[in-house]
């Protein structure tokens, strides 16, 4: 299965925070969205970085709440993983699961088209296996 049939269901909007946000208007957005990261980006279609709910948990360790005022830019993740509509979700899975990245932008023409969670990912894998599952015991029965 492609990502692109993720996003066909799921949806392609993307939450996203300019990098001059600061971390408290972060915190608004995640919770009011009820989602765990968002990309950061100055036009809402170029990726400048990512930032999660992880990101603000350890950097509050670091600022404590003077964090709450610090931009975006100051604790999130520059260099962003990507894949495309037309990447496989068996090897996004493995990616995800090597390199513990739980959200990957989706990106078509240069432009962000979406983004995909280790959430969906897994959803789709199993989904998968259940229809194989389905097609065996038929075929057994058969």
């Amino acid at each position: 299965m492609l990502i692109g049939t993720i996003l066909q269901s799921k949806g392609t909007g993307v939450a996203t925070v300019p990098p001059h946000a600061t971390v408290s208007e972060l915190l608004a957005r995640l919770a009011e969205l009820n989602i765990g990261a968002v990309v950061v980006s100055v036009d809402g279609l170029s990726i400048d970085g990512i930032v999660s709910e992880r990101d603000v948990v350890r950097r509050l360790h670091e600022h404590g709440a003077a964090l709450l005022a610090m931009p975006v830019s100051s604790i999130m993740t520059a260099e962003v993983r990507t894949c495309g509509p037309d990447a496989n979700v068996d090897d996004l899975r493995r990616t995800m699961t090597n390199h513990r990245i739980r959200h990957v932008p989706v990106v078509r023409d240069g432009r962000l088209a979406g983004i995909v969670s280790i959430g969906d990912v897994v959803k789709t894998s199993i989904q998968e296996l259940e229809s194989e599952k389905e097609a065996l015991v038929g075929y057994i029965n058969g």
